[in-house]
């Protein structure tokens, strides 16, 4: 089976210095407590950020959208956004990376007194680790695409909030369980109407009669590769349009394809064993795939 985190793998990874809490440790020794809130209860907010030819790709995009996480679950993150960026410069550096590099940002709440889920018993600031990895999207998997099945476990609110990019995903998981059991790539989640929502770790998008379509965002995660295809849409004068559209739809697309931070923009091939197109990567994907390289380049 494809992933749309398949990446060529790379011996550099097994000496990374990652960054706990402003001091930096091998791999091997980067440890936080079990007593710290995000490995007892999964308390707190994450990003997954790109380096590319020593640029952070859209960074302060990413750190505003965990900053706005934090917020929203009520916890304040001890270091300011130009701080945070400077610890994760200071990251790269001391690891000597330039390019084709994922880097993921995790701040949990912090330590507990005992493991329970009030953040009053929470006795530490929170907890910021920084994981650098030599990560090359597999060139494979855009080209060729994945697959897709619809997933019972669907995304709204009863929950979480599921715009949140929240360490607590098992929303996200058991979707990708269902996935698994499917014998497909991702599970595409419906919200609670019934309409399409989103992928189990990516955002999901549909080509109709030339029109590219995508859910309204209400029960998504606000992705910053999906806002920038939106926005390319619009700058390369295709029509797209955030709204609600149910399965029989996407059955019937000319094109499907998901975004992420990792690989960008990935074709679907099929998806609840229908075969979209020719079962292959179409036009419009393969243009937004080629203009969201062009706009990344700019940035550079």
């Amino acid at each position: 089976m494809s992933s749309t985190h398949d990446y060529v793998k790379d011996k550099r990874n097994n000496d990374v210095q990652v960054f706990v809490n402003g001091k930096f440790y091998h791999r091997s020794d980067a440890k936080i407590s079990v007593m710290d809130s995000g490995y007892l209860l999964g308390d707190g907010v994450w990003e997954g950020i790109r380096l590319h030819k020593n640029v952070l790709i859209h960074l302060h995009d990413h750190l505003d959208r965990l900053y706005s996480g934090a917020k929203s679950i009520a916890m304040e993150i001890p270091l300011s956004k130009k701080e945070m960026e400077l610890a994760i410069i200071e990251t790269i550096q001391i690891n000597e990376m330039k390019s084709n590099v994922h880097i993921r940002l995790i701040v949990s709440r912090g330590i507990k007194e005992t493991p329970y889920q009030n953040p009053k018993v929470t006795i530490s600031p929170p907890s910021i680790v920084i994981i650098p990895e030599y990560k090359k999207a597999a060139e494979s998997v855009k080209r060729n695409g994945i697959t897709l099945g619809t997933v019972k476990t669907i995304r709204d609110y009863r929950v979480q909030d599921p715009r949140i990019n929240s360490l607590s995903k098992h929303n996200c998981i058991a979707a990708c369980i269902e996935a698994d059991k499917l014998g497909v790539d991702e599970g595409l989640m419906l919200d609670p109407n019934g309409f399409v929502s989103t992928c189990n770790s990516t955002n999901f998008f549909i080509v109709r009669k030339g029109e590219v379509w995508t859910s309204t965002g209400e029960y998504c995660l606000h992705g910053v590769t999906r806002q920038s295809i939106i926005r390319l849409c619009k700058e390369y004068k295709i029509p797209v349009f955030e709204k609600n559209f149910l399965l029989d739809v996407v059955h019937n697309a000319d094109e499907i394809f998901v975004t992420g931070t990792f690989a960008g923009v990935i074709p679907v091939i099929s998806i609840d064993n229908i075969v979209i197109g020719n079962g292959v990567r179409g036009t419009i994907t393969k243009n937004l795939q080629d203009w969201y390289s062009l706009d990344i380049e700019r940035l550079v």
